[in-house]
């Protein structure tokens, strides 16, 4: 059984080794920000908190953070087969929760690297041959974010991405 204060506990040493003061990060408990900080990098292990952390959310409700999504807005969420989903949910995750804290401008490009970051991650599960087609929707969805502010993927870049999965799949066949 999972106590509710185990995460926090390693959540405050992790702090804590990383900033140098252990000592005084066991005491307390890790602020809001420093939460909301260490779920919006760019790392895998960043990543992972926040995945670990969606799935066990009552473990963090003390922090009232918003966990709502609308995925990927109006863009789809798995363009070509490709799922995209969790990617986007802490895209918004990150988003919404800097907007609350009146902190999003100072930590929109950080957050906006972290979607890019974990779309890559999302098409490097795919094989050789569709991963070109992936990476070129990932680039696109980044882009989308970065410059606008919110997904706007157009049924063209869909669609260029599709004849790229296709070239790559005839020429994996024809060898």
């Amino acid at each position: 059984m999972r106590r509710p204060g185990h995460l926090l506990l390693i959540l405050a040493i992790s702090i804590g080794l990383v900033t140098g003061s252990a000592g005084a990060a066991v005491a307390a408990a890790p602020t809001k920000a420093e939460v909301l900080a260490s779920w919006t990098q760019t790392s895998a292990a960043s990543y992972a908190s926040w995945n670990s952390a969606r799935q066990n959310q009552q473990d963090w409700a003390q922090y009232s953070f918003d966990w709502s999504t609308d995925y990927c807005t109006t863009s789809p969420d798995n363009p070509l087969g490709f799922n995209f989903e969790l990617a986007c949910y802490r895209h918004d995750f990150g988003y919404r929760n800097y907007r609350a804290a009146g902190q999003f401008d100072a930590n929109k490009d950080r957050v906006d690297s972290a979607f890019y970051q974990d779309l890559q991650r999302s098409c490097d599960t795919y094989g050789s041959v569709v991963r070109p087609a992936c990476d070129a929707l990932a680039w696109t969805y980044y882009q989308a974010v970065r410059i606008f502010g919110f997904l706007v993927v157009t049924d063209a870049d869909i669609e260029r991405a599709k004849r790229i999965k296709e070239a790559s799949e005839r020429q994996a066949a024809n060898r």
